[in-house]
C-alpha cells in the first residue's frame, strides 16, 4: 500500500477544529498516515500536543517559533519553548519533539522587523544544532538574509527543510549549497504561475520531501478552499510527472527522504 508523510502540517490548529478525525480518515485513504505539525508560538503549543497524544505514532511535534509571531515578550517565549526542549530529553533518545521549527524570516509583511527574526532564528538554529534536530525553515522575501545566516553554519551539524519551497533554478542551485538541507515541495508546485518548473530538475531526488503547510497554499483543484492532507497526492502526482516515474515510486522516494531527515518510521 501507498505510504506518504506530511512534512509541513498545522492540523492542530482551529481550522481544523471540528472534523479533525474526518480530515485524518481521509488523509490515511490516500495513504498519508504521517504528519510533522510545525509549531507556530507559544500558545500552540498546548493544542500541538493534545493532536500528538491522539494519534500516537502518527503525529509528530516540533518546537519552534515563527518569524511572524514575534510578540514583545519573545525572549520569554524562546526561553519557555527552550526548557520544554530540555525537559525532553532522555537516556533513551526518546523525544516529544522530531524538528525544531517553524522557524526562519519573513519579511513580506514587515521589513523592519528582520533584526528580531535573525535574532529569534539564530537562536532556534542553536537548538537544532545542540539537540541534534533537523530545522524547519520558513523564508519569505528574504532570500539574500538567509543565505547570509545560513553561510554562518555552513560547516555545522545543521541540517533540516527549506520549507514551502518555490524558487527557481537559481535559488535552488545555491540552497543546495547546504548540504544538510531538503526542499519542502507543496501544492504551490501545482500552480500554473510557479518557478519549480525549472528548479525540479536541478534538485536531486534524495532532497525532496512532500508538505501540505495545511491549512494554507491548496494545490489545484482546491485552491480557495482550506488545505488538508489528503490533497498532498496531488503534489506526489506532480512529482512522479516531473520525474517520468510513477506515483508509487515518487512516494517511495519522499517517504524514504522525510524517514531519513526526521528520524520516523
Amino acid at each position: 500500500m501507498r505510504r506518504l508523510i506530511d512534512t509541513h502540517s498545522h492540523i492542530f490548529t482551529e481550522e481544523f477544529g471540528n472534523d479533525l478525525d474526518d480530515v485524518v480518515k481521509r488523509a490515511v485513504e490516500v495513504g498519508v498516515d504521517t504528519f510533522v505539525m510545525p509549531n507556530i508560538n507559544l500558545e500552540s503549543v498546548n493544542d500541538m500536543l493534545r493532536v500528538a497524544a491522539m494519534y500516537p505514532g502518527m503525529c509528530h511535534a516540533c518546537m519552534g517559533l515563527h518569524p511572524t509571531e514575534l510578540k514583545d515578550d519573545y525572549r520569554e517565549e524562546l526561553a519557555a519553548m527552550k526548557r520544554l526542549l530540555d525537559a525532553d530529553r532522555s537516556e533513551s533518545g526518546a523525544r516529544a519533539f522530531c524538528a525544531v521549527g517553524e522557524s526562519g524570516l519573513d519579511l513580506y509583511w514587515e521589513q523592519d522587523d528582520l533584526k528580531r527574526q535573525q535574532e529569534v532564528f539564530e537562536e532556534q538554529i542553536g537548538w537544532a544544532i545542540e539537540y541534534g534536530l533537523p530545522l524547519i525553515i520558513h523564508a519569505r522575501a528574504a532570500f539574500e538574509q538567509l543565505c547570509s545566516i545560513m553561510d554562518i553554519y555552513r560547516n555545522t551539524s545543521l541540517r533540516g527543510v527549506f520549507h514551502c519551497f518555490s524558487g527557481g533554478r537559481d535559488e535552488a542551485l545555491r540552497l543546495m549549497e547546504y548540504q544538510g538541507f531538503m526542499f519542502g515541495i507543496g501544492g504551490v508546485s501545482t500552480y500554473r504561475k510557479t518557478d519549480l518548473g525549472e528548479s525540479l530538475p536541478v534538485i536531486p531526488r534524495d532532497r525532496i520531501v512532500t508538505e501540505t503547510d495545511c491549512p494554507y497554499l491548496p494545490p489545484v483543484p482546491y485552491r480557495g478552499s482550506r488545505n488538508e492532507p489528503s490533497y498532498m497526492i496531488k503534489t506526489v502526482e506532480k512529482l512522479a510527472l516531473a520525474w517520468g516515474v510513477t506515483i508509487d515510486e515518487a512516494a517511495e522516494v519522499t517517504v524514504s527522504n522525510a524517514r531519513r531527515l526526521f528520524g520516523i518510521q
